[in-house]
Parts: structure tokens; C-alpha cells; sequence
């Protein structure tokens, strides 16, 4: 079986080592960093499957770090708040992370997450039967690239957001309410999902629609959900 690596980020070392121990017992590698300059580095220096990230960071926060990895990686971030705030996980969502724990976090629920990430991570976009490309008037997804191409424009989507966009392709037509959504992508139950969901849907359609205000492929279904149109 293949090590990952997982990069934790956080300036306060009791938690860096905290969650080694933690993820060392799955066999999985822990590499940590102080900051987000410092995760930067680490990220340019070896391969790292997913990241724990602090938001709360001296030199260069998490919300700014997030953003600049997204420039150029699609690795799964897990951002780690110590506030509970919407503002702070919904802030985090928009810049590319994938899911939040809140601070003080369960290990058996961060185990869980990790490892729920890092397999769809290494299994992005593997279906039953046969890899195919999608094509939707303009809106293109290829299942074995794992690319998606819209209005003949290549489209960089994080891991999480593919899976919706595949999610609903593959079904195009069909409506899928958040619960649905959250409970197929995520693999697990739907609890509070609305505002992790939305804010996923809203940067889909920042990428694939000429005005996200009035999309052409992305819809609403008002009191239902969304859905991707044949």
C-alpha cells in the first residue's frame, strides 16, 4: 500500500505533534510546518497528498496560504479553525479549501476526514464501468484526464469541486438537492451542509459560466437543489 503524506500546518507545535500521533497510527506521514511560508517550502520539496491547515498564523495565515497553493495544486486542504464562526469556514471554502474541523477537533472524526479526502483524492473520479468524456454543449468533462473544458477553455477545479461537477454531469438532467450532494461527494452523512455546499456550487459556476448570475449549464432548482442541464 501506498505512504501519503500529509503536510499539518500550524503554529502551535503541541497540535503539529498531536495530530503526528494521531495520523502515524494509520501509517500515514506527517510532515509539519510553523506557518504558511514554512508550508510553502515543504510543498515545493516533496510530494504531500493533503493538508491540515490553521487558519490563525503568524508570517502568512491559512486563508492566504490556501489561496496561493490553489494558483498552481488541487490537494486537498482541511482547514483547521479554532473560532466557529460560519464566517471563518464559509472564508476558508471560497478560496479553494475543501472541508474544515473545528478546533478542539475529535481525532477519531480528523482520522476520518483525512482519510475520506486522501481516497477520493488517489481515486479521483473512478466510476463503475466505462471512463468516458462528457460533453454537454460546450461543457466538457473528461473522466479519465480528470479535465474539464468549458466554452473550449480548460477548467482548474479542486478535487471536491470535480466531484459535484462529475456528480451532476453524469446525471445531467437530474436534480440533486444538498443533502443528496454533500452525502455522495463527502461519503458521509449530511449535517449542516448547506453553506459547505453552496459556497462549492458558487465557485463551480465562477469557473464554468460566462455570467455566474445567469447560468447556462449550473441551475438552481429553487426548495429543491441543482442540477446540470442536458
Amino acid at each position: 500500500m501506498e505512504q501519503y503524506n500529509v503536510l499539518v500546518v500550524d503554529d502551535e507545535k503541541e497540535i503539529r505533534d498531536a495530530i503526528e500521533i494521531y495520523l502515524k497510527n494509520e501509517g500515514i506521514k506527517v510532515i509539519k510546518a510553523a506557518d504558511g511560508i514554512e508550508a510553502i517550502e515543504k510543498l515545493n520539496e516533496q510530494p504531500v497528498h493533503l493538508i491540515l491547515l490553521d487558519i490563525m498564523m503568524p508570517r502568512q495565515d491559512g486563508i492566504t496560504t490556501t489561496f496561493r497553493i490553489r494558483e498552481d495544486k488541487n490537494i486537498p486542504i482541511i482547514i483547521l479553525s479554532a473560532k466557529a464562526e460560519d464566517t471563518d469556514k464559509i472564508l476558508g471554502l471560497q478560496v479553494g479549501a475543501d472541508d474544515y474541523v473545528t478546533k478542539p477537533f475529535n481525532p477519531l472524526e480528523l482520522i476520518a476526514r483525512v482519510k475520506s479526502h486522501l481516497r477520493r483524492y488517489v481515486t479521483l473520479g473512478t466510476y463503475e464501468g466505462k471512463v468516458k468524456v462528457i460533453d454537454l454543449n460546450g461543457l466538457t468533462l473528461d473522466q479519465s484526464s480528470k479535465e474539464v473544458t468549458a466554452h473550449g477553455e480548460p477548467v482548474k477545479l479542486t478535487p471536491i469541486e470535480y466531484k459535484i461537477l462529475e456528480l451532476l454531469m453524469t446525471n445531467a438532467g437530474r436534480v440533486f438537492s444538498i443533502n443528496d450532494i454533500y452525502e455522495r461527494v463527502w461519503k458521509e452523512p449530511s449535517y449542516n451542509a448547506e453553506n459547505t455546499v453552496a459556497v462549492h456550487i458558487r465557485k463551480i459556476r465562477e469557473k464554468i459560466e460566462i455570467d455566474p448570475k445567469n447560468p447556462r449549464f449550473l441551475k438552481v432548482v429553487w426548495g429543491i437543489g441543482y442540477k446540470i442541464e442536458k
